[in-house]
């Protein structure tokens, strides 16, 4: 009797994880992929998905105290063009390094084209940061090109600060007028929201 018992709970423990086993792999997948980043070979079309579901929506978490951003660095734009960060002082600023052999980087691009379009661009300075090597650099130019990215990309001329040594990409920081990083985004997001465009143009109004 004891026996049967056994067998019937294992019969039913097996029944409940074949239901649920499809539910548990999404889950995983979507946590790896979200917090992480870390899965660039997920397919474009699995990661689309996921960002067109509303369950990847970047988050706004202004609740950790804003640290003051270093803009002690340069870099170059795709014509060439060194630029000292500096001179970026007084704008918001939506900073996204990424790389072109990134997979979420790639998914989460579509939706901050989307963002750049609708936003005030004399307001708010989107920088692309791409961290392929220096050697990749026609590589970058012929990614955004095929792609027919109008936001502003960049790759770095020297040394990166410490901030923007990151362990993950895509990481995002928004940066406000007054210097500070107001929230940070890392692993792959959805920035084509009306929430995330209206905190980033309300951060140039404050003291206004």
């Amino acid at each position: 009797m004891h026996v049967m018992k056994m067998e019937n709970v294992s019969q039913k423990i097996l029944s409940t994880w074949k239901k649920i086993k499809p539910w548990v792999t999404i889950l995983v997948v979507f946590l790896v992929f979200r917090y992480t980043g870390a899965i660039s070979g997920i397919s474009y079309l699995t990661g689309s998905l996921l960002i067109g579901s509303g369950a990847m929506n970047a988050n706004i978490d202004t609740s950790v105290p804003a640290k003051s951003f270093n803009y002690n660095f340069k870099i170059k734009d795709l014509q060439g063009s060194v630029i000292d960060f500096k001179a970026f002082k007084g704008k918001t600023i939506f900073l996204n390094i990424w790389a072109t052999w990134c997979g979420p980087c790639r998914i989460e691009m579509p939706s901050i084209q989307k963002l750049y379009d609708r936003v005030d661009k004399d307001k708010i300075v989107f920088i692309m940061l791409s961290i392929d090597r220096g050697d990749n650099f026609k590589k970058v130019v012929s990614f955004v090109k095929d792609k027919e990215y109008t936001f502003p990309v960049y790759v770095p001329k020297g040394y990166l600060t410490e901030q923007l040594q990151v362990r993950t990409i895509p990481t995002t920081f928004v940066i406000s007028p007054e210097g500070k990083i107001v929230t940070q985004e890392t692993g792959a997001a959805n920035y084509d929201t009306e929430e995330f465009r209206k905190f980033l143009e309300g951060l140039g109004n404050v003291g206004q």
